[in-house]
């Protein structure tokens, strides 16, 4: 089976391709306000990711890697050899990889609440680790159901496996290799992806530009729609209409 017959996905707009990767667990309707938006000025392309919204699940516990082979494979079948991206979360994981990987395929990028940064973990972690790993080589049904995220405890065991890989591995080192412009957008009261890796995100990444919006989370193209799309719309490129070139002739 194809990657294409394997994912919900959707296609609206003409021009340059944009490619939207969701968060995790999320699906491609989080960006409804931008397919809206977008579609008037670019091709866009947004799926559900693999185990994600209406889209088959992995076919093993998958890294970040191994999303973003995929999400490369899937481009392939779908004849887009370059596009710009729109990420948000866990798909900017995936953007990083790809990013790193490929600077000519995926020039623009505009990474929002984007992960891969360690969180900074205090005491408090340490000891509940310590507790976790007590518990489960005496009950480790009892510590699966009540040391686990929520978003963890709802998981698959194969998502399970895919969902460790993911959180643990540190995307860092992705960063000094991308050579594509990338704009970092996030809000100011961020908890899941705190601004402090919003700014280590854009140290990390030569000439990328790091923008907070006012007032929203980690889901601020969601909560200040208008102001996000804006953003973006200023940020990625456009190939002008054959009426423009005529204007400027």
């Amino acid at each position: 089976m194809s990657e294409r017959e394997r994912v919900s996905l959707l296609q609206r707009g003409e021009g340059e391709d944009l490619v939207l990767l969701h968060g995790y667990l999320a699906c491609k309707e989080s960006f409804y306000y931008q397919i809206e938006a977008l579609s008037a000025r670019y091709r866009v392309t947004a799926f559900d990711f693999w185990g994600m919204g209406a889209s088959a699940p992995p076919d093993g516990p998958w890294s970040v890697s191994d999303y973003a082979a995929r999400t490369r494979a899937l481009l392939g079948e779908l004849g887009i050899a370059r596009a710009f991206l729109l990420a948000h979360s866990f798909g900017g994981r995936v953007a990083l990889k790809l990013l790193a990987e490929e600077a000519d395929r995926f020039p623009y990028a505009l990474l929002t609440g984007c992960a891969g940064i360690p969180p900074r973990r205090g005491l408090a972690y340490a000891a509940r680790v310590r507790a976790y790993r007590a518990v489960r080589r005496l009950a480790p049904r009892f510590a699966e159901r009540h040391f686990g995220s929520a978003e963890y405890r709802t998981l698959s065991p194969r998502m399970k496996e895919s969902y460790k890989k993911i959180v643990n591995e540190d995307l860092t080192p992705c960063l000094a290799k991308i050579r594509s412009r990338v704009l970092y957008v996030f809000g100011e009261r961020d908890t899941a992806t705190p601004p402090y890796m919003a700014r280590a995100l854009h140290a990390g990444t030569a000439g990328s530009g790091l923008i907070f919006l006012r007032g929203c989370t980690h889901f601020c193209f969601c909560e200040q729609p208008a102001r996000f799309n804006a953003v973006a719309l200023e940020f990625f490129p456009r190939r002008p209409t054959s009426q423009e070139e005529e204007r400027y002739v």
